[in-house]
């Protein structure tokens, strides 16, 4: 089986990775304008579930709606993460390929997202993501692919 996350038993529980994340002071400035804020983690599922706060100041379009491209960023965070996670935080995983499909307009305030990997391989690891407004309905969807790269080997 070359799928990694079935084959390399996770040193850290569900749990211990939310918190790690939680009280993380390293995060990236990108991260800190989307309002990212991690609040679950399924390493039997290799998913995670991602608050987002999109402040009107910072990620609005003319027309008073959360532009498409944070929605994307939204998207590619929680799909990234959730890679991390299936990889027991062992490994990064650098996006190489994403569609995203926009289904309705999202308006600032809280969004919800879902990462998941769908199929980690020896090269290539196949994402998908969700994104809800703070009604719960689906704003955006986005399926993608991402290069794992164990964390000794990633350069800044």
């Amino acid at each position: 089986m070359s799928d990694l996350a079935a084959a390399e038993p996770a040193s850290f529980s569900d749990a211990e990775i939310l918190a790690r994340f939680q009280r993380s002071q390293n995060l990236p400035t990108g991260s800190q304008t989307l309002g990212f804020r991690l609040t679950a983690v399924n390493q039997a599922e290799r998913s995670v579930e991602v608050a987002f706060e999109a402040k009107a100041e910072l990620v609005l379009n003319p027309m008073k709606q959360v532009q498409g491209g944070y929605l994307c960023a939204m998207l590619d965070e929680a799909m990234s993460v959730a890679c991390m996670v299936a990889s027991g935080m062992t490994h990064v995983a650098p996006t190489a390929e994403m569609k995203t499909s926009f289904l309705r307009p999202a308006l600032p305030g809280p969004l919800k997202a879902i990462g998941r990997v769908v199929k980690w391989g020896r090269t290539i690891a196949f994402t998908e993501g969700e994104l809800f407004d703070g009604e719960g309905r689906l704003v955006a969807k986005a399926s993608g692919t991402a290069v794992p790269t164990p964390f000794r080997n990633y350069k800044k």
